[in-house]
């Protein structure tokens, strides 16, 4: 397995990736036409907004991925961070939230917020073992999954 950025090419591994993480879950549904448009060319959306993604590769197909971006002044936003089922557990996910928040400090970042659907429980575990702490409002998509996200900060 390798790290490397992320590629506009990298549109149908990014669909399958992060869509079969959210079939996981009952009425969770990706929109690569809708809200999940970014994915069509999610290099290009990155640098637009000033940050970066980045996935992992096994073979031809992509197993991971995490982004980040500015969001105002010393905030930065962690963005997409995926695993497909066989890494879970593994300290991938680890690596790749370190490897973010590191080059997000190298900009000077002092904290890193992150949005995560109410559903994503075990997700949710995750970031606060890392420090992220669960903020108290939640924000709603009003897309076809009926998303509600909770947002959790930490303290770079």
């Amino acid at each position: 397995m390798k790290m490397r950025p992320v590629k506009d090419s990298d549109c149908d591994g990014l669909i399958e990736l992060i869509g079969g993480c959210f079939s996981e879950y009952e009425g969770v549904f990706l929109e690569p036409d809708g809200l999940d448009k970014d994915l069509q060319a999610y290099a290009t959306y990155m640098r637009e907004q000033g940050g970066e993604g980045f996935v992992v590769e096994k073979g031809d197909k992509l197993v991971a991925s995490v982004a980040y971006a500015p969001i105002e002044g010393t905030r930065f936003e962690l963005k997409r961070l995926y695993l497909s089922q066989e890494l879970r557990g593994s300290g991938m996910g680890l690596e790749l939230l370190h490897h973010v928040e590191d080059l997000a400090r190298n900009r000077d970042a002092t904290e890193m917020e992150l949005w995560s659907d109410t559903r994503f429980t075990r997700a949710h575990r995750f970031y606060e073992r890392e420090g992220y702490v669960k903020q108290g409002y939640t924000r709603d998509l009003h897309d076809i999954s009926n998303t509600t996200e909770y947002c959790f900060i930490k303290a770079l």
